[in-house]
């Protein structure tokens, strides 16, 4: 059983930059891909960045170049950095744990999931 938890949302105004922590349990972290996802409201949820246990990386287009991911396996943590954040990136952020890469990057039968944390964007 793994759990994760996410920290760092808020309320950030237009173009500021946030970075989100996911703090996983377990002695296997560096063997799980992770994944960052955002639901806002009347939205479907929606995968917003992605790292396999290799360190490769997925992100949405939506995110290209203002959003990086990353993890630290000493720590068991994964960071999303936010940066030029616009209003609509104003979401509950999720993040999520799975042996299974595929799963991860479909955001389909994806084993652990946090509770959120809501992010933000104000003009």
């Amino acid at each position: 059983q793994v759990q994760v938890v996410e920290s760092g949302g808020g309320v950030v105004q237009a173009g500021g930059a946030l970075r989100l922590s996911c703090a996983a349990s377990g002695r296997t972290f560096s063997s799980y891909a992770m994944g960052w996802y955002r639901q806002a409201p009347g939205k479907e949820r929606e995968l917003v960045a992605a790292i396999s246990s290799g360190g490769s990386t997925n992100f949405a287009d939506s995110v290209k170049g203002r959003f990086a991911i990353s993890r630290d396996n000493a720590k068991n943590t994964v960071y999303l950095q936010m940066n030029s954040l616009k209003p609509e990136d104003t979401a509950v952020y999720y993040c999520a744990a799975d042996l299974n890469w595929g799963h991860i990057a479909t955001m389909e039968l994806v084993d652990y999931w946090g509770q959120g944390t809501q992010v933000t964007v104000s003009l």
